[in-house]
């Protein structure tokens, strides 16, 4: 696509939704003015490429398309069938996947996919295979209750949160708690690493039906070889949710025992991420699981986006090409750069550096809260997230730690020499700020202190060090 195409298009569009709601243009337009100024360091976040973009905003979005390919449950979803089939192809193809399912609306939504697929392929019980011959609303009152016994109070065992884990991997607030009996495998409390010893323990203890890998807040490669082994000693299926890690596996940095495909029943991920595409969701998985998988839909989604899918096969295509392992070993070098680079000013980081794409801060070395030192890199012109850390004494709300992430500026074009400026950046605005106080004079773990010059002063250096990588070159909308 050539600058004046691209130009063209995104200007063509805010013209026309300007026309019907001119606050919506100007929040789009701010939006991407915002991120060009910004230093994006959420992990979780990336720049999905105008094809892909531009693939969202299309006629697709008219479509009901209940059900798959080739068995819809409407009319005329020829045109969806063929970019389903194509974003499911390229799924394959890339992941070396048996078995792709590209209808998820999110990470969360193809969790819960992946969830029930497993209930209804491994529970057996009368209703159960009732449900499986005959339509559901022929089930009888006494064979839901049958099937709701079976299928609650199944075990799940997963990361915990503080250890890097993510909500939908049993935290209870979260519908996968209130689905399973769950437990969590932590870290160890010297290292922050995954001891394996101590997962095959807890597995023996508990008995799981499901073993799930992955996470959202663990800086380091897992052995997805040794959890299946773990899995298979007590019968578990073994799932993983490579949402965060998604890139780095199809750009064949992770490989041999840290790639999930090979060794897990079931993989789940988001599109975005470091996968760069649309924020949408994606199940892999054996054959034998497929038939459960497809019934995704209206088993736990709603109807299928065909625009999204569509924005999922073009993100897919760019992921299959030969740049794309080069941009997806930069992350990591990025990442690793930029770790080291904090390390050498003094920073603490849980497990002492990076493996992958994200880099976790202990910020108590700064004597702040999570929440205290994301504000106050925000208000420098940095963007990051506040996470727990292991054992974390400030919860999941305030928590200890900040999560960062090189995916999005290593799209910009940002190298390993930028990181460790990064570094100096996020230093910097931590070291001189400070805890405040509440009312009654108690320390606050939200409230803060920052000299507005020097935020000024940071916000002035991470814009001189994005200028010369422009956030899409090609697209100007005056």
């Amino acid at each position: 696509m050539s600058r004046n195409a691209e130009s063209t298009a995104f200007r063509s569009a805010l013209e026309v939704i300007r026309a019907v709601e001119p606050r919506v243009a100007d929040a789009i337009g701010a939006e991407l003015t915002d991120q060009r100024e910004s230093l994006k360091l959420i992990a979780s976040e990336n720049y999905a490429s105008p094809a892909t973009l531009l693939a969202m905003g299309n006629w697709f979005s008219d479509k009901y398309a209940e059900g798959t390919v080739g068995r819809r449950f409407y009319a005329g979803c020829q045109n969806v069938d063929t970019v389903e089939a194509l974003a499911a192809e390229h799924a394959r193809e890339l992941f070396g996947a048996a078995h792709a399912y590209v209808q998820p609306h999110s990470g969360i939504d193809a969790n819960l996919v992946a969830f029930w697929a497993v209930l209804a392929d491994r529970v057996e019980s009368p209703a159960l295979k009732k449900a499986q011959v005959r339509q559901v609303n022929d089930l009888t009152e006494a064979d839901w209750f049958a099937l709701r016994r079976e299928l609650g109070n199944q075990r799940m065992l997963g990361m915990s949160l503080d250890a890097g884990g993510h909500l939908t991997h049993g935290f209870r607030p979260n519908i996968s708690g209130k689905m399973f009996d769950q437990r969590s495998y932590g870290t160890d409390p010297a290292t922050g690493l995954i001891d394996y010893d101590r997962v095959a323990e807890a597995a023996r203890e508990f008995e799981p039906l499901i073993l799930v890998g992955g996470y959202s807040a663990y800086p380091r490669k897992v052995n997805f070889r040794i959890l299946r082994e773990i899995a298979d000693s007590v019968g578990a299926t073994f799932m993983v949710d490579m949402a965060h890690f998604a890139g780095l596996v199809a750009g064949k940095v992770f490989t041999g025992d840290f790639d999930p495909v090979p060794h897990a029943h079931i993989v789940t991920t988001t599109t975005h991420k470091s996968l760069r595409g649309p924020r949408g969701g994606m199940v892999l998985c054996q054959p034998e699981l497929a038939d459960q998988v497809d019934r995704g839909c209206p088993m736990v989604l709603g109807g299928p986006l065909p625009h999204v899918m569509a924005a999922k096969a073009v993100a897919l295509a760019e992921a299959r090409r030969p740049d794309f392992a080069d941009y997806a070993q930069r992350i990591v070098d990025n990442a690793q750069a930029l770790a080291d680079g904090l390390l050498r000013r003094g920073a603490t980081l849980v497990t002492g550096g990076t493996d992958n794409h994200l880099v976790l801060i202990d910020v108590s070395g700064y004597g702040l809260t999570g929440r205290q030192a994301e504000q106050a890199l925000l208000d420098s012109g940095i963007v990051t997230n506040r996470n727990s850390v292991p054992q974390d004494p400030n919860g999941a709300w305030y928590t200890s730690g900040i999560r960062i992430g090189t995916p999005a500026l290593t799209t910009r074009g940002l190298g390993t020499a930028e990181m460790d400026q990064t570094a100096e950046l996020i230093h910097t605005v931590l070291t001189q700020t400070t805890a405040g106080a509440n009312a009654d004079g108690t320390p606050s773990k939200a409230k803060y202190t920052l000299d507005a010059d020097l935020a000024d002063k940071v916000s002035r250096q991470a814009a001189d060090l994005l200028a010369p990588h422009p956030l899409y070159p090609a697209v100007d909308l005056t």
